[in-house]
């Protein structure tokens, strides 16, 4: 390799200790050499999304986390719940490295033509372990950043862009015409809502906070719902009949708001049928569930008839189904709109040791939206 490339090099690790204490901490770790199909990234943005959380934080209760270690080698240490453990035990004195995704430029390569290629391009990456100055991954989860875009540009176009456009695909393969989403105002909300406006897809968001829904509605979101309103059900059938939404994807989790978008659907559904059934409409309702950013029960008052479900949606498995044919024609649709519908924005950016401390935890963990982070991991301070 290179000669200015080091030995060593700083890498963000999660470790669940058997004494119940999550452990997180920055180690120095051997800079691989890369393999015939891989390259390797001096990384230089990595956001904190909460997809990362469940890794990186282990179940532990941070309010409860206590800082110690050195300014430039930070630990940070929180009891984990009895609840939370047992389901840790597979990873239990195992340092994990975090990070799903992220970009820079590629300083070593493979002796394949595919990794040769991307020598000294800046690319995207959603490899794991991004959480590092230096990252080894197979090229085939590289994505080339288009000519003008910098790393901070690509460093979250996997993990928000292609479960929006996910989203998307599942909304026509499963014959659904429109869509609901949750937690709308979120950076991955806004990029659904420009791809809904883009491709002339109704789209019903839903917030919980007056200048969010002003946000959506200076973007050009037609149907904007704050379930924090007094009136937020009527406004909700409003929508739903306006738009015939019956598929809805909820980053909450927790909460009645699942059971509330089922019941809507089901209301629109029997005013559209213009007569009574007493089991409901014959309209199929499908609510997928994909993120916990509520971690109370799922509460389900079941006056939507019985033609519905509610299920988990992920993207690793929507990937999977998809084949790495459409994969790579869903990341091409992002790298082309890479500053502009998939554009991120954050909230603040820290250096490694910087994401470890505890104000930085404070403000990531929270999972608000606007409250987006990100990594630059090779900067010092």
């Amino acid at each position: 390799m290179p000669a200015d490339i080091p030995a060593e090099a700083l890498q963000l690790r999660s470790l669940v200790r058997a004494d119940q204490i999550l452990e997180l901490s920055l180690d120095m770790v051997p800079v691989p050499e890369p393999g015939p199909d891989e390259v390797l990234i001096r990384v230089e943005a990595a956001p904190l999304n909460p997809s990362d959380m469940g890794l990186l934080f282990g179940g532990a209760d941070m309010a409860a986390a206590v800082a110690g270690g050195s300014a430039d080698r930070p630990v940070v240490t929180a009891p984990i719940p009895d609840a939370a453990m047992r389901g840790l035990a597979g990873r239990a004195g195992k340092p994990m490295p975090a990070g799903n995704e992220g970009a820079g430029t590629v300083v070593a390569a493979g002796e394949s033509a595919a990794a040769q290629a991307l020598l000294g391009k800046a690319v995207a990456a959603a490899g794991g372990g991004m959480y590092s100055q230096y990252r080894s991954v197979n090229v085939a989860l590289c994505l080339e950043l288009p000519a003008g875009a910098t790393a901070i540009d690509g460093a979250a176009s996997f993990v928000n862009p292609m479960t929006v456009l996910g989203m998307v695909e599942t909304m026509r393969t499963e014959n659904h015409r429109a869509l609901v989403h949750t937690a709308a105002a979120s950076n991955l909300g806004q990029m659904l809502n420009r791809v809904c406006i883009e491709q002339q897809i109704p789209l019903v968001n839903i917030v919980r906070k007056t200048d969010q829904e002003a946000m959506l509605r200076t973007a050009g979101a037609l149907h904007v719902c704050n379930s924090a309103s007094d009136g937020f059900m009527a406004e909700l059938a409003g929508a739903l009949s306006a738009t015939g939404a019956t598929l809805a994807f909820d980053a909450i989790g927790g909460g009645r708001l699942a059971s509330q978008i089922l019941t809507g659907m089901e209301a629109a559904a029997s005013a559209a049928a213009g007569g009574y059934s007493r089991y409901g409409s014959a309209v199929h309702k499908q609510v997928y569930i994909y993120g916990s950013l509520d971690r109370g029960p799922t509460e389900l008052t079941r006056s939507y008839g019985t033609a519905w479900g509610i299920g988990g949606w992920l993207l690793t498995p929507f990937l999977q189904k998809a084949g790495p044919a459409r994969v790579a024609q869903l990341r091409s649709q992002v790298a082309a709109g890479l500053r502009t519908t998939f554009a991120s924005s954050y909230t603040a950016q820290v250096s490694l040791p910087g994401a470890l401390s505890l104000d930085a935890i404070a403000g990531y963990g929270r999972q608000a939206t606007g409250s987006k982070y990100l990594i630059i991991p090779n900067r010092t301070a």
